[in-house]
């Protein structure tokens, strides 16, 4: 197990509990929400943003029973508008650190029982709670966020927010009836000026003679 910085923001140190069965710590604090706390792309928790923590620690035989809460702001875009939203994001949970001796012999049942639950240690005094955190929170996110349960989303035909105005619509041709409107009104032919009666040209005087010695 490698060396935890006790420095960092969800590291923290059981020390005061002496390894005492039955003793307690409450704490609260506020940490920086670590990197990649949900996906990016539709909804996660910021890096850096606040998390608030509330956290009991018990000393028992094997280990700490850490129980607590954890809130954030979760921030990502709306999957059907496509619009910045923002939402509450909590949990709680419960999760036992054991001391190095009985880690091991939890791996070892595990192992016998083919069980994959995974076994949170103790490195000496010190826990991370950044695994608990992101096991809390990340399923607390909604899959396909929305910004309002009735979000009406986008026009499909031209990407109109349609909650901005609730009567768009396009009027649309039912193609079944399209082919029969061209059948019902036919190209119209256009006219022959020159053959039109009227727009012919009067005979000239050699015509008209001639016209006359026939009849």
């Amino acid at each position: 197990m490698n060396r935890l910085n006790p420095r960092l923001p969800l590291v923290f140190d059981t020390s005061e509990l002496s390894r005492r069965p039955g003793s307690m710590l409450e704490m609260q604090r506020t940490v920086p929400a670590p990197d990649d706390l949900g996906d990016i792309d539709v909804i996660a928790i910021p890096p850096g943003q606040p998390i608030e923590l509330e956290l009991r620690l018990e000393s028992v035989m094997e280990g700490v029973l850490v129980t607590g809460s954890a809130h954030a702001t979760a921030t990502g875009a709306c999957v059907r508008c496509l619009d910045p939203m923002t939402r509450h994001v909590g949990g709680h949970f419960q999760e036992l650190f054991a001391y190095a001796d009985r880690a091991t012999h939890h791996h070892e049942v595990a192992a016998e029982d083919e069980d994959d639950d995974d076994v949170y240690e103790l490195v000496g005094d010190l826990f991370d709670l950044e695994p608990v955190l992101r096991d809390t929170m990340v399923p607390a996110m909604p899959f396909q966020p929305v910004c309002r349960s009735d979000c009406p989303g986008l026009c499909s035909e031209c990407g109109a927010h349609l909650a901005e105005d609730p009567t768009h619509h396009h009027d649309q041709l039912d193609p079944r009836w399209a082919a029969l409107q061209n059948i019902a009104t036919p190209d119209i032919a256009t006219p022959d000026i020159a053959s039109t009666p009227g727009n012919q040209e009067p005979p000239s005087t050699s015509q008209r003679s001639n016209l006359e010695k026939r009849n």
